[in-house]
């Protein structure tokens, strides 16, 4: 499947990078761009004993909706300095309600891309924004990190291969960046268990016309975020394809896993599917 339909989910402030990066993807793939502002309801603490005074709930709330028109504002100058035509929509996300307005937007998307969360910008929910797109919007996400390659570049592309059916749903997700790679390295962590092959996977690619190696790679740590990372930076990818949340997200929150482990500290974008 072509990638012709993109939506991205514009930050509210700071630089943007993932709105800049969506504008640039759309404009060398022909797509359509669309973004996503997101107004929030003021939160209100669930501690809290006393009324919040209605006057501050509604400055809260301007707030919120003054910085949402801002960010359409910078999306659509985004668009017009990469040349590209875009739309933009407010999308309310109401206290108490959670975020389905946000997933009913993006369930026609080929492809959703979001920022990872900026602490010096921080914004609500992000997380779980990030996780509702994946379980709910049935499209593939790429996370757009904050610093380092925040540009989409598909000419080298590493796969974090275990297997699982996360895993495969993320291949054949990317296959239209896949197709586009000069170089695509399927990587296998040595997590203590037996690891699966990559020859079938590298079978399947080459059947779609794309050639790709294995490589293994150790786990002294015990931290697959962590070797998937550095594997990616041998293999000077430009986007790591992986599978999210293989265990549930309750095992990963307690124990933690490599899906949470990738969504901070991005040095690179990330095509995740679940």
């Amino acid at each position: 499947m072509d990638i012709k339909d993109i939506s991205v989910v514009v930050d509210l402030a700071g630089d943007r990078p993932a709105a800049r990066a969506a504008a640039d993807l759309a404009k060398r793939l022909g797509a359509h761009l669309t973004g996503l502002s997101l107004a929030y309801d003021p939160i209100v603490p669930g501690y809290a004993v006393a009324p919040v005074p209605a006057d501050f709930m509604i400055s809260a709330r301007n707030q919120a909706m003054k910085e949402a028109e801002t960010a359409i504002d910078a999306f659509h100058k985004i668009a017009a300095e990469t040349g590209i035509e875009g739309e933009a929509h407010l999308v309310d996300v109401m206290a108490g309600g959670g975020l389905d307005g946000i997933v009913h937007e993006v369930r026609m998307a080929d492809l959703v891309i979001i920022g990872e969360d900026d602490p010096d910008h921080p914004e609500p929910v992000r997380e779980a924004l990030i996780e509702a797109v994946l379980f709910n919007a049935g499209a593939p996400l790429l996370i757009v990190p904050r610093k380092g390659k925040t540009t989409i570049d598909p000419s080298r592309i590493m796969i974090a291969w275990d297997g699982t059916i996360t895993a495969a749903r993320a291949v054949r997700a990317a296959m239209p960046f896949l197709k586009m790679a000069k170089h695509v390295e399927v990587v296998l962590v040595d997590d203590g268990k037996k690891l699966p092959t990559g020859e079938r996977l590298c079978g399947h690619l080459l059947r779609h016309g794309v050639e790709s190696s294995i490589r293994k790679v150790p786990n002294p740590g015990k931290d697959v975020a962590k070797a998937i990372r550095q594997a990616a930076i041998d293999a000077d990818a430009g986007i790591i394809i992986m599978g999210a949340y293989g265990h549930s997200r309750l095992l990963e929150w307690i124990l933690g896993g490599a899906t949470r482990g990738m969504l901070t500290g991005l040095t690179l974008p990330v095509l995740m599917t679940h």
